[in-house]
């Protein structure tokens, strides 16, 4: 059976964009669901069958439960999954929500706004990361942003896998497999051309010269996001035939 990747989306705005084509390709199964879906009294949406979870952005923090009611069950789906090994990649909102749930701290409103396509540099400590290790060493990553709240302190024992001079906490890893993303490897430059040009002006940004950008580097951030997807989705596929081989091992020893 096809691994599936359960992706959570918190934000009509915030779509898996092409994620879903990369994780597809490399050989898995996508089921995307609303955060509304966690907590339908009828039938809610767990993470019975996934193989690999993914959470994306929205303009939240990952506590603002009266606007956005299934958080609790997003928060206790993350946790869930580190403790089941079960990898998670955490995308903006997302990754705030890792670093919350695992002992970090969010704040709202801090620090430099960023918009558009941005530089960001992985880090040495990267190396031999499932998600991030084979960017050590390249060219910075130019990845899309959208964001005003961020990480401002990383959980016990994560991992600090990225950074940038506007937000220090770019990328983490909690554990062996869960990763936090502030940036958006799933958003292309045409995403960027369909945001509110009044927002950006007010946010301090020209919507002209952000949507260039992005579009300038558009080929660069096609070939980055789609080299992350296909290590995210190799993170999982190695952990499904780890486990596979597990349950095969202790069957093996029952009959011995």
């Amino acid at each position: 059976m096809t691994p599936e990747v359960l992706v959570v989306r918190n934000a009509a705005s915030s779509g898996p964009g092409r994620l879903t084509e990369a994780l597809t390709a490399a050989g898995l199964r996508v089921r995307v669901v609303d955060g509304e879906r966690l907590i339908d009294p009828a039938d809610p949406v767990t993470l019975d069958g996934a193989a690999g979870v993914v959470l994306l952005g929205g303009g939240l923090m990952p506590d603002d439960d009266a606007a956005a009611p299934w958080l609790p069950a997003e928060r206790r789906m993350a946790e869930q999954a580190m403790a089941q090994g079960i990898p998670l990649l955490g995308i903006c909102l997302g990754g705030q929500l890792l670093a919350f749930v695992a002992g970090g701290t969010v704040a709202a409103n801090t620090g430099e706004r960023e918009r558009g396509s941005c530089r960001i540099d992985v880090l040495p400590g990267a190396a031999g990361d499932g998600l991030l290790g084979g960017f050590v060493g390249r060219p910075p990553l130019r990845m899309i942003q959208n964001h005003r709240d961020r990480i401002t302190a990383l959980p016990p024992d994560a991992v600090l896998l990225a950074s940038n001079a506007a937000c220090p906490i770019q990328a983490f890893r909690v554990g062996e497999l869960a990763w936090g993303l502030q940036f958006h490897p799933e958003a292309d430059a045409e995403r960027v051309a369909r945001w509110d040009a009044d927002t950006m002006r007010a946010d301090g940004f020209d919507p002209d010269q952000v949507i260039a950008t992005a579009r300038a580097d558009a080929a660069v951030n096609q070939a980055q996001a789609h080299l992350l997807f296909d290590a995210f989705a190799a993170v999982v596929r190695d952990t499904v035939t780890a486990r596979e081989a597990a349950v095969r091992d202790a069957a093996a020893a029952r009959h011995d």
